[in-house]
């Protein structure tokens, strides 16, 4: 006689699992990720734009080569990955692209990096306390940073000076900007509450949306269609043909004396950009574009500009966006401020103004009718004689 036997499950061996998803180009990796993914990338010194982009797509893991913070500045990127609870190992070495393929199963633990039996490669796990500690390092070392950054502040003035100066080069464009306030939308950090919090001032203001990149994505994901869509010619990261077909103007950046078929992948969907000239990131050149069409007041959503964030975003941005705040300073206001300053509340005063407003109106239409005329001369000899009986009430009191 045979008695069936309880087959007993595989042990679930520790650390994180996923499909590896595997490229040396981060933005082109970037397109490609899915909740439970391990992202392998070679990526140094991972900002915090980067490293949002990895949470949002749901990554458990991130595997990099080289190292994610090489002390050179206090970039980001490393730190809000590990608080968002993504398992993070750098210094892989360059053999883990050789040793893996795309989308096998894999497993980190403990900073050893597992394909099936298979030992891949021995890594260095990020911790927070070890993030902190590099971090503190890194900022010990900003003197060489700075100095390099007002060299190449230097070359950008020099470069883009009519632009930054005069305005030069700036396309005109169908949407009219001026005396009209103007919302640029990036997808970065935070931005997601930043426009809940500035939609009281969206649906009452009426601002022209200038949608950066991802961001044109963001406001249509959002519920508002995007007037004003500024892209890269050569990005990777296009927002969705849907959204560029709706925008009335798409504005793609292209370097100076670029050939005319570089917008050519926009031009198949059907679109015509206008084409804008300058080497300043996306962000700040939608931001100069707002900013030479004369508005009311340009509201930045997603953008960030503390000294940490100055010194994350890409070193190559970095003059442009310093340079670039300096000519729109007086204009540009943070998203994040907009919910402390307005608000679009109804409050007890507004009501009272609006009901006495509203009674003197009525009042005064009544009184120049024939009705209203004979309430007046009805009214008048009670007003007189109540007036004169109390001053001589008035009178008989006083000594």
């Amino acid at each position: 006689m045979k008695f069936a036997v309880r087959s007993r499950p595989a042990p679930t061996l520790p650390g994180v699992h996923g499909p590896a998803r595997i490229h040396r180009r981060t933005a082109t990796l970037l397109g490609r990720l899915h909740a439970g993914d391990v992202a392998v990338l070679d990526h140094v010194d991972l900002d915090r734009e980067t490293a949002q982009a990895l949470v949002d797509a749901g990554v458990v893991a991130v595997v990099n080569a080289g190292p994610l913070i090489s002390g050179r500045y206090p970039n980001l990127g490393p730190e809000l990955l590990v608080q968002a609870g993504v398992v993070v190992v750098d210094q892989a070495g360059a053999e883990v692209f050789e040793r893996l393929r795309d989308g096998t199963d894999v497993r980190v633990d403990a900073g050893i990096v597992h394909a099936g039996d298979t030992l891949v490669a021995t890594a260095r796990e990020l911790t927070p306390d070890l993030v902190r500690s590099e971090m503190a390092a890194a900022r010990s070392g900003l003197a060489a940073q700075l100095e390099s950054f007002t060299h190449n502040s230097t070359e950008f003035l020099r470069r883009e000076q009519d632009l930054l100066l005069h305005g030069h080069g700036v396309p005109e464009t169908a949407t009219s900007m001026a005396g009209r306030p103007v919302v640029v939308a990036v997808r970065s950090h935070g931005w997601e509450a930043e426009l809940r919090g500035i939609r009281p001032f969206v649906r009452e203001q009426r601002p022209v949306l200038v949608g950066v990149d991802k961001g044109a994505d963001a406001l249509a994901a959002s519920g508002h269609r995007p007037d004003v869509v500024v892209v890269t010619a050569t990005s990777d990261d296009l927002p969705s043909a849907a959204v560029l077909r709706k925008a009335r103007d798409v504005v793609v950046l292209v370097e100076c004396g670029a050939p005319r078929n570089v917008t050519e992948q926009l031009e198949r969907m059907g679109i015509r950009p206008l084409r804008f000239e300058t080497t300043a990131t996306t962000e700040d050149a939608a931001l100069l574009l707002a900013a030479a069409h004369e508005p009311a007041l340009i509201v930045g959503v997603g953008m960030h500009a503390t000294l940490d964030e100055f010194l994350d975003r890409r070193r190559s941005g970095l003059a442009s966006t310093f340079l670039t705040r300096l000519k729109v300073g007086p204009d540009l206001v943070d998203a994040a401020a907009i919910p402390r300053l307005y608000d679009g509340a109804v409050r007890p005063r507004h009501l009272v103004g609006a009901l006495v407003a509203g009674v003197l109106a009525v009042a005064a239409a009544v009184s120049v009718t024939p009705v209203g005329q004979q309430w007046v001369d009805d009214a008048t000899p009670v007003v007189s004689r109540t007036t004169s009986d109390l001053i001589d009430n008035v009178r008989g009191i006083l000594p």
